[in-house]
């Protein structure tokens, strides 16, 4: 062998120690999630985490041929936490806002569902209009769609914002807030537990394009818009095999997606 090929041999396989190293960085993803809302997203007291967001996100690194690890964080912090890179994706049940793409950049949504208003049981209330809630305290998740959606529509109301869901489920229970809005998967679970038994779901709310986007997606960093590329692949293909329904039927009797338009 000359010393020219021994050359090119050398560098031949550095370039493909190179490539390898590259693909194996590029296959192992850290996926935030806050681990607080249930039935998406739950950190158990054994440290696993469990719900849709959590087995959508296994079904989609399995898709992506990904070795995909997690971590919890607080949701008024997670954007941040995505840019300084303390993990690759979000999956939290992130809705595609306007405001948000500013920020990230998403893959297409992996589900889409309404907000409602769930109050107690002997509420008077009968109806969820700007007016029949005029003065009355509203409580929701605070830096959430739901809360956006509770200043924009509910002006008159007395907007209560909480970090998490559980704090807000807790005034309601306890009769300082008069109703709070959320996504309608969330609160209908709520109100079947024995924790929700306190309340009702007063109405289901129509969806608000400018605040409720396109629906929940997977959140990447502004500048890595080839990985929410891939998420979108991934949702297409395990949506086509089975796999979604799968998932989604463990947790609904619904097809979460939503419309397909």
């Amino acid at each position: 062998m000359t010393i020219t090929t021994r050359l090119f041999a050398a560098a031949s396989l550095a370039a493909i120690s190179l490539f390898a190293g590259a693909a194996s960085a590029q296959d192992k993803i850290v996926i935030g999630t806050e681990g607080a809302y249930p039935p998406f997203n739950v950190l158990e007291s054994n440290g696993n985490l469990t719900g849709f967001d959590i087995d959508m996100a296994k079904a989609l690194c399995t898709e992506m041929k990904a070795e995909c690890t997690f971590v919890t964080n607080d949701w008024d912090g997670i954007i941040p936490a995505l840019q300084s890179k303390k993990f690759d994706a979000i999956i939290a049940s992130m809705s595609i806002t306007p405001e948000r793409k500013q920020q990230v950049a998403f893959s297409k949504k992996y589900y889409n569902t309404p907000p409602a208003i769930a109050v107690p049981k002997d509420s008077p209330l009968t109806e969820a209009t700007a007016e029949s809630l005029n003065g009355k305290a509203l409580g929701a998740q605070g830096s959430t769609s739901h809360s956006n959606y509770v200043e924009k529509h509910f002006p008159d109301s007395d907007a209560k914002l909480y970090p998490t869901a559980d704090e807000y489920k807790l005034d309601l229970t306890n009769g300082r807030i008069d109703g709070v809005v959320d996504d309608i998967v969330v609160l209908t679970e709520w109100v079947k537990s024995d924790a929700g038994a306190c309340c009702k779901i007063l109405a289901p709310l129509p969806l608000d394009p400018e605040i409720n986007g396109e629906g929940a997606g997977v959140a990447v960093r502004k500048d890595d818009q080839a990985l929410a590329d891939k998420f979108t692949a991934a949702i297409a293909a395990i949506r086509a095999n089975g796999k979604y329904k799968e998932v989604n039927d463990k947790y609904f009797d619904f097809d979460a997606y939503g419309s397909t338009n």
